[in-house]
């Protein structure tokens, strides 16, 4: 699928989880637009995390190793660092979507909160909110980058 299929679909997604939107709950299936739109990077990072492996691939079948050898001990470990980079691009696309969502069309959420609060000028709401929605972004891609770190000590070391 090229990007622009993608992006075609995880527009539909949206529109219809916006148009059939009876519940603040129903509305967080939006969520699901961007992240197929994602889908492409991961794709995208799994073949260049492939692509720089080729000679050891050949390396390994050269010393013995059969298929699954290859896949679970060259393939994977070359592969990982780029799946858990799209991985962390993809988390904030989708909770800056989900945050946009709940502005849009939910009862509910720090994103319907801090627009109620804008409405009625409520500043140190909307403040709170803002730092809010930030430090919970911010401590995601902490998460992220400690799984990283723990995952793949090698990343950036070769």
């Amino acid at each position: 699928m090229t990007l622009s299929r993608l992006t075609s679909i995880s527009l539909a997604t949206a529109l219809c989880a916006f148009g059939a939107a009876a519940h603040a709950e129903t509305v967080k299936i939006a969520i699901a637009g961007p992240m197929s739109g994602s889908v492409a990077q991961y794709g995208d990072m799994v073949k260049a995390g492939a692509l720089t492996a080729i000679e050891q691939i050949n390396a390994a079948y050269s010393m013995g190793a059969n298929r699954w050898q290859v896949i679970r001990h060259v393939v994977i470990p070359a592969a990982l660092p780029d799946i858990l980079t799209g991985m962390r691009i993809a988390i904030g696309f989708g909770w800056t979507t989900l945050v946009a969502a709940e502005m849009v069309a939910a009862t509910s959420g720090l994103g319907q909160m801090v627009l109620n609060a804008s409405n009625f000028l409520r500043t140190d709401v909307v403040i709170m909110g803002i730092g809010l929605i930030g430090l919970i972004a911010y401590t995601f891609d902490l998460l992220m980058r400690k799984t990283e770190k723990w995952l793949v000590p090698w990343k950036g070391r070769m």
